[in-house]
C-alpha cells in the first residue's frame, strides 16, 4: 500500500544542521538496511531527514542513489505507519544500496515498532 498525495504533503524535511544534532537526544535503532533516529518535536508535524556519510561510500553518485532509495522508502512508509509530532532521521548504510526495496520498507517498519513509534492503528 502506498501513501496518497494528502498524506505525503504532511511530511516536512529537516534541513538545518541544528535539527540533525538534536536527534542525538532521541532514540536510535539499527537494522540491516538503515539506521533510524527518532525524537519528538513538540508539534503536530511529521518531519524527516536523510544522511549518508562518506564512510558509507566514497562515490557521491552512489551516496545520492542511497538517499533516493531512502527518500522513496520514507514516502511509502512514514505517512502510513509513523506517529505525527515526531522527527525521523534515516541514516544510510552500505547495504542500503543493494538491499531489496521491500526489505528496506520492512526494516523501517521494524525500527518504528522496536522504538515504540509505530502508529497504534497501523499495528
Amino acid at each position: 500500500m502506498q501513501a496518497n498525495r494528502k498524506q505525503l504533503k504532511k511530511l516536512n524535511v529537516l534541513k538545518s544542521r541544528s535539527d540533525f544534532l538534536k536527534m542525538r537526544e532521541g532514540k536510535k535503532w539499527v537494522s540491516h538496511g538503515l539506521i533510524l533516529q527518532i525524537r519528538e518535536n513538540g508539534t503536530s508535524d511529521t518531519r524527516y531527514g536523510l544522511t549518508v556519510s562518506r564512510k558509507v561510500d566514497k562515490s557521491a553518485v552512489r551516496r545520492n542513489r542511497i538517499k533516493r532509495r531512502l527518500r522513496s522508502v520514507v514516502c511509502d512508509v512514514l505517512p502510513l505507519y509513523a506517529r505525527p509530532g515526531v522527527d525521523y532521521v534515516l541514516i544510510g548504510r552500505p547495504q542500503t544500496a543493494t538491499r531489496p526495496y521491500e526489505s528496506l520498507c520492512g526494516d523501517l517498519k521494524w525500527c518504528l515498532k522496536k522504538t515504540g513509534f509505530l502508529k497504534e492503528d497501523a499495528a
